[in-house]
């Protein structure tokens, strides 16, 4: 499971239909927007809570570092560190092989959506501009020199606060983010920054007590 939200029966429900166990639960960062259900989810499967390694959580996880690999049958993982949105933002590049032995999609999280990117301004305290610069860096660096034709599936779609722009479609490529994403026509650093930076709505309220709870500081 990546990201769950904390109403996880859904998930246990859907498992057992298929005859199938959960065995790892990731998350892509520290969320803002909901209460996670990872450590709910662990409870109730008994599998491992996977998160980068600069998640400054207080419970217990398995670290991920950038380019580990997770093998689940004919499915295997390798992790992108892709930080912007938040210090410990990862994209999960997905490999089917009983299709192929290249990757089909990316789980990128809240770095890249469909239509919009990641808003880098949910710690606050003057690191806005740190954090946009690693955005542009994850985004150029890491995610738009991936095959055009891979499938793009990020955790929130129009509607959400965690970024500006959002598509309503769930998913996307690769090549037609980098041809019709706005915040992608952004060729420097500074312009990016400055496109991420304005005209940001107001975070909800929640956002920074959802955090305090996923982050293990309160129940």
């Amino acid at each position: 499971m990546v990201d769950p939200q904390h109403d996880v029966e859904p998930y246990l429900e859907a498992a057992a239909q298929k005859n199938m166990r959960i065995t790892h639960i990731i998350e892509t960062h520290v969320q803002a927007d909901h209460v996670s259900g990872a450590r709910r989810l662990a409870e109730a499967t008994g599998a491992p809570i996977f998160m980068h390694e600069a998640a400054d959580v207080r419970f217990p996880h398995t670290d991920m570092a950038d380019g580990d690999r997770l093998d689940l049958g004919n499915v295997g993982l390798r992790v992108l560190a892709t930080p912007g949105h938040t210090p410990d933002g990862v994209s999960l590049l997905v490999t089917d092989r009983s299709r192929a032995i290249e990757p089909w999609f990316i789980l990128t999280g809240d770095t890249l959506f469909s239509g919009g990117v990641g808003r880098p301004d949910l710690l606050g305290s003057g690191a806005e501009r740190r954090l946009a610069e690693q955005l542009y860096d994850s985004l150029h660096g890491r995610l738009l020199v991936l095959p055009d034709h891979l499938e793009v599936f990020p955790a929130h779609f129009g509607g959400a606060a965690c970024g500006k722009g959002l598509s309503g479609k769930p998913g996307s490529t690769i090549g037609f983010e980098r041809r019709f994403n706005p915040a992608l026509k952004y060729g420097s650093r500074d312009e990016f920054v400055r496109f991420v930076l304005s005209d940001l709505p107001p975070q909800p309220a929640q956002f920074a007590e959802n955090r305090r709870i996923n982050l293990g500081l309160t129940a």
